[in-house]
């Protein structure tokens, strides 16, 4: 059963468009440089809770409008006031609706970062499974200067992409690092001239969108428990499932019968 639930999906600060089986989300707040506030957090949950519905789409990409910033940080106004249990509730309800939600989205979250991501950027950013880069992004985890630390996963994702030796001095300087320079370290996968960055992942994102949705649904949890326990116990029986699926049989027929397989 198709299920297309674009004509349902209002919001005021996101924009989504889709092109083949490519869903496109733009942080639309460009005179805040993309800044996250409450709303735009949760607009964005919404909108991956229904393009994971939405049959049509196979990849998603994830990019902040203009040229000068994906997103510059969480907006600082909303919580400035808060004592430990609203900030404790903010990280837990920013994890839950969106950044927990991503990593574990069923289809793949490629990050488009055309310029600034900085502390809540950052980690919007890590949440996603692949990141490419514009030439002139800048990225770090400003959030000590503040007297704070990383609320929404910063302090778990980093070091998980560059180490604990790089995220710790990421982490205590909260410098901002190059587009270069995060590629040199494992942060993005790709660093491209800021005109070319959408095309190019794009074009990634049309390689993953013909092969097999229900395999790679299985890899992205697997890959996720990759740091823990459970990872190679996971995989085994991810192996053994994926033989019992439709993709499956139709990944083997066409391979033997020399053509491009129909997912």
């Amino acid at each position: 059963m198709v299920i297309n639930v674009y004509a349902k999906m209002e919001f005021e600060n996101i924009l989504i468009s889709k092109e083949n089986k490519i869903s496109i989300i733009t942080i639309n707040r460009p005179t805040s440089l993309n800044a996250l506030n409450a709303n735009t957090i949760r607009e964005l949950g919404d909108a991956f809770d229904g393009l994971e519905k939405d049959t049509e789409t196979r990849v998603i990409i994830l990019t902040g409008s203009g040229e000068k910033s994906f997103v510059a940080g969480a907006d600082i106004k909303e919580f400035a006031d808060f004592g430990q249990k609203e900030a404790e509730q903010l990280a837990r309800n920013g994890q839950n609706i969106l950044f927990n939600k991503i990593e574990n989205l069923s289809k793949p979250v490629i990050a488009a970062v055309n310029g600034f991501a900085l502390g809540g950027g950052l980690e919007l950013a890590m949440a996603c499974h692949i990141r490419y880069a514009s030439e002139n992004a800048k990225l770090g985890l400003p959030e000590v200067t503040l007297g704070l630390i990383p609320g929404y996963g910063g302090t778990q994702r980093l070091p998980k992409l560059v180490g604990k030796g790089l995220a710790n001095e990421l982490i205590f300087s909260a410098k901002m690092i190059s587009a270069h320079r995060a590629k040199e370290i494992g942060l993005v996968n790709e660093v491209f001239v800021l005109e070319d960055l959408i095309n190019k992942t794009k074009e990634l994102a049309t390689i993953i969108s013909n092969n097999s949705p229900m395999a790679i649904a299985k890899a992205i949890n697997a890959v996720n428990l990759s740091d823990t326990d459970k990872g190679f116990d996971t995989e085994i029986q991810y192996f053994g499932e994926v033989f019992e699926l439709d993709d499956k049989k139709e990944g083997v027929a066409a391979f033997l019968e020399k053509r491009k397989p129909n997912f």
